[in-house]
């Protein structure tokens, strides 16, 4: 099992203590896809996976979710969330074993689900009046975040039979910064034109790639998230989505032989779950 670089109480009270100095956010990951995103003005998370649930759900399965990495914290350790980003319906980025209890620590968090699963989000024991539904192409702002949806295709670019996007990504910007957390998604054609031309701080992509035989849907490997970066030239570009479960990951090591080749300018970073990293000018 691997051992967060913080945890528990430590982590929760660095959290806590943090103050950001204008213009800065600092970020922690917390595993997978989950990364908390602090401001002057608020806290946001997106992607939290802090539960064992889909462990229990698959357990005696063909199909075990085996954990990799120790949860740093669980739904009810964290106060004061602001806004909740959720990018599909998958356990792991819409967790009912995390949602519910952080909604409750963080009574005055907002929840915000593709549009196509609001009715979804609402049988997760959470108050609707809690739950906004976002599509792809809107805006919302909250506690000093700015949020743009763009479409994601974990495989394809699905959507419901009303047009609704299935999956999504996240343009966030605050404090003069700009970040791009990608939920689940391969490395479409058209996602630049979906990012836009203006600068990132940092790019949040998924390395574990696909493969068939692990009977889900797959993502970008490494070296097209470093392609991505390649074309994008953000400030840095973070990985996410590996050392979670055991069927569905991939070696750190494969995103950092392929990242040496990222353009002048951009800087990999590969974070320990429960670091802190401070994006700053």
């Amino acid at each position: 099992m691997i051992e967060p670089l913080r945890s528990g109480p430590e982590l929760i009270d660095e959290i806590q203590q943090t103050q950001p100095a204008p213009g800065s956010l600092v970020v922690w990951w917390l595993g997978q896809s989950g990364f908390l995103i602090k401001s002057p003005e608020g806290l946001l998370a997106v992607d939290l996976y802090l539960s064992e649930h889909l462990t229990r759900k698959y357990e005696g399965t063909e199909k075990p979710h085996v954990r990799m990495t120790r949860a740093p914290l669980r739904g009810a350790d964290l106060r004061g969330v602001d806004l909740v980003l959720a990018s599909h319906k998958h356990s792991d980025h819409l967790d009912p074993g995390t949602l519910p209890d952080l909604m409750a620590a963080s009574p005055d968090a907002l929840l915000v689900v593709p549009e196509a699963l609001v009715e979804y989000a609402r049988t997760l024991d959470i108050p609707p009046d809690r739950i906004q539904g976002i599509d792809a192409g809107n805006t919302l702002e909250r506690a000093g975040f700015r949020v743009r949806a763009i479409p994601s295709a974990h495989e394809g670019l699905d959507t419901d039979a009303l047009g609704h996007h299935l999956y999504l990504g996240f343009v966030i910007e605050a404090e003069g910064r700009r970040l791009y957390h990608s939920g689940d998604t391969l490395a479409y054609e058209s996602l630049l034109d979906q990012l836009g031309h203006d600068p990132f701080d940092a790019m949040f992509l998924p390395i574990n790639g696909r493969d068939p035989a692990r009977g889900v849907p797959g993502n970008m490997s490494a070296a097209e998230a470093v392609e991505i970066a390649v074309r994008a030239r953000p400030r840095y570009v973070v990985p996410h989505h590996y050392d979670m479960f055991t069927f569905n990951t991939v070696p750190i090591e494969a995103f950092a032989k392929k990242s040496r080749g990222v353009s002048p300018g951009t800087e990999s970073r590969i974070l320990r779950c429960g670091e802190r990293w401070e994006i700053s000018t």
